[in-house]
């Protein structure tokens, strides 16, 4: 390794939890430290969170259950199914978590036309395609994840693409990390992941892998 690169490699350290910072993923070559690369979707490719919101409060209120926007944006990774579940289960109200679920999901894909890339994030992915491992982990079903890669035109960098009917815990667990680790055939110890959300942040910890918060104003 050059004198150059180790500089590079230096600059890409992580802190004690395991973060890098945001800047640094924007501004380096990845391919130095890391071996694989695992995107969220919902926040991290796409700007889909206001609208996953409008399908919720839209749904959640026509069933009797508040959702404020603050508690959404906290439960960011998590099965829409086990949102339900936990929101009707602490405001004692009687729902069909299938039926509740389907309404949701069918109240986002009418949305997804409306999604655009966000750029700071698609374009670390598009600066490293066909260099290093690439895959989507994600709390969404795999279907309405890939419609929304489809639809900003970025599905085929992507070979690997987790969902959440793929493994039985999801984030806060590691389970979607190291299933996407698994596929790539990368060591989850070489993988870093962009995330959104504060239980993305925490699957990743627990997964060993290296994390970046990728909102702009966090």
């Amino acid at each position: 390794m050059s004198q150059s690169d180790n500089n590079t490699a230096s600059l890409l350290g992580s802190d004690e939890s395991g973060q890098l910072h945001l800047d640094i993923a924007i501004a380096h070559d990845l391919t130095e430290r890391y071996e694989g690369l695992i995107f969220d979707c919902d926040g991290t490719l796409t700007n889909s969170m206001p609208l996953h919101y409008l399908a919720w409060h839209e749904t959640m209120t026509r069933h009797g259950i508040d959702f404020p926007e603050s508690r959404f944006y906290a439960m960011g990774g998590m099965p829409s199914e086990k949102i339900i579940a936990v929101l009707s289960s602490e405001q004692g109200v009687t729902v069909d978590v299938d039926l509740a679920t389907e309404e949701k999901e069918a109240n986002f894909i009418a949305r997804i036309p409306n999604v655009e890339r966000l750029a700071h994030v698609t374009d670390i992915a598009e600066r490293h395609l066909n260099r290093i491992a690439m895959s989507v982990a994600s709390g969404g079903m795999r279907d309405i994840v890939a419609d929304q890669l489809r639809t900003i035109g970025v599905a085929d960098w992507f070979p690997v693409l987790v969902g959440s009917e793929d493994t039985e815990l999801h984030k806060p667990e590691p389970d979607v990390f190291l299933c996407a680790a698994e596929r790539m055939g990368v060591d989850p110890k070489r993988c870093l992941v962009f995330e959104d959300s504060p239980l993305g942040f925490e699957a990743a910890k627990r997964a060993g892998m290296d994390w970046v918060d990728v909102r702009l104003n966090a």
